[in-house]
C-alpha cells in the first residue's frame, strides 16, 4: 500500500466561526443581526433613491453621500450570506473560491468607503474655504468622473488579493477567525509561501491610512478657517455642516482601528471581543450612515418626512 501524506491534501472547504462558547445562542443572535442588515440595506437604498429622484440633492455633496450609500450597500451584500448561514443555520463551511470572492468584495467596497470618506472631506473644505465657486468647481461632469475613477483604483487596487491567494497551496489549517473571509485571514491558512501576500497586504493597509491622514489634514485647515471667523454664529453654522461626515468617519475607521490595535497589543484579549469589532467593523456604517445624514442634513430630513 502507498502511504499518503495527509500534510499535502489540499483542503476543498473553510470553516468560518460565530461566536465561540455560545453556539446555543446564535439563532437568537441572528435576530439582531437581521434587524442591523434589513434596514442598512433599506437606509442606503432609500438614500440612493431620493439623491436619484429628487432635484434638490443634485448637489457634489448629495453625489458623494449616494458614492458612500453604494459601498454600505455593497459591504452589507458582500457579507450577508456568510453570516446569516453561520447565525441562522450554523453552516460555516465555504469552497476556497467563495471565501475568495468574497473577500476580494468586501475589501473593494471597504476601500471605496474609506476613500469616498477622504472625497467627502475634501468637498467639506472646498464648500466651506471657497462657497461662492464650490459647485463650479465640482460640477457634475467632474463628480462623476470622480466615482468612475475611484471604483477602478480601488478593483485594480484589491485585484491581486485573489490573483496572490489562487496560487497558495492550503493545507492542515482549515478554520478562519472571523464570521466572514478577509484577505489577511486566508492567507495566514496557506501552508506555502506567501510573502508577496503579506507585502502587498501591508502596501494595502498603509494606503489606506493615509485615507485616514488625508482626512486629518483636511479638517486641520478646515479648522483653521473657522478660527479665523469672526462670528460664533458662523462658526457653529460651518462645525454644523462637517457633524454627519465626522460621525461617518468615526464609525468606519474607530473599529478598525481597534482591531488592528488588538491584533498587535492584545495578545491575551479575548476571541469573542475580537470577533464581536470584527462584525461590527461590517455591521455599523452600513447601519449608521442613513441615519446619522437623514438626522443631520436637514434637506434629506424634509425630503424623506415629505415622501412619508
Amino acid at each position: 500500500m502507498v502511504a499518503v501524506n495527509t500534510s499535502e491534501v489540499e483542503i476543498s472547504t473553510f470553516f468560518l466561526i460565530g461566536i465561540p462558547g455560545m453556539e446555543y445562542a446564535h439563532v437568537w443572535i441572528s435576530i439582531p443581526i437581521c434587524l442591523i442588515y434589513l434596514f442598512g440595506i433599506l437606509g442606503n437604498s432609500t438614500i440612493l433613491f431620493f439623491i436619484k429622484t429628487e432635484a434638490s440633492l443634485h448637489e457634489p455633496m448629495y453625489y458623494f453621500l449616494s458614492m458612500l450609500a453604494f459601498s454600505d450597500l455593497g459591504l452589507s451584500i458582500s457579507s450577508l450570506p456568510t453570516m446569516l448561514r453561520i447565525f441562522l443555520f450554523n453552516a460555516t463551511g465555504i469552497s476556497p473560491d467563495a471565501c475568495i470572492a468574497q473577500e476580494f468584495f468586501i475589501h473593494v467596497f471597504s476601500a471605496m468607503e474609506s476613500t469616498v470618506l477622504f472625497i467627502m472631506s475634501v468637498d467639506r473644505f472646498i464648500a466651506i474655504n471657497n462657497p461662492l465657486r464650490y459647485t463650479s468647481i465640482l460640477t457634475g461632469a467632474r463628480v462623476f468622473k470622480i466615482s468612475v475613477l475611484n471604483t477602478m483604483i480601488c478593483i485594480f487596487l484589491i485585484l491581486p488579493f485573489p490573483i496572490t491567494l489562487k496560487q497558495l497551496t492550503f493545507c492542515n489549517k482549515s478554520r478562519l477567525s472571523h464570521s466572514y473571509c478577509l484577505h489577511q485571514d486566508v492567507m495566514k491558512l496557506a501552508c506555502s509561501d506567501n510573502k508577496v501576500n503579506v507585502i502587498y497586504g501591508f502596501i494595502v493597509a498603509l494606503i489606506a491610512m493615509l485615507d485616514l491622514t488625508f482626512i486629518a489634514l483636511s479638517y486641520m485647515l478646515i479648522l483653521k478657517i473657522v478660527l479665523g471667523m469672526a462670528s460664533h454664529t458662523s462658526r457653529l453654522k460651518v462645525l454644523n455642516t462637517c457633524i454627519s461626515h465626522i460621525c461617518a468617519v468615526l464609525v468606519f475607521y474607530v473599529p478598525i482601528i481597534t482591531l488592528a490595535v488588538l491584533h498587535r497589543f492584545g495578545r491575551k484579549t479575548s476571541q469573542v471581543i475580537t470577533i464581536i469589532i470584527a462584525d461590527i467593523l461590517l455591521l455599523a456604517p452600513p447601519l449608521m450612515n442613513p441615519i446619522v445624514y437623514a438626522v443631520k442634513s436637514q434637506q434629506i430630513r424634509n425630503v424623506i418626512l415629505g415622501k412619508l
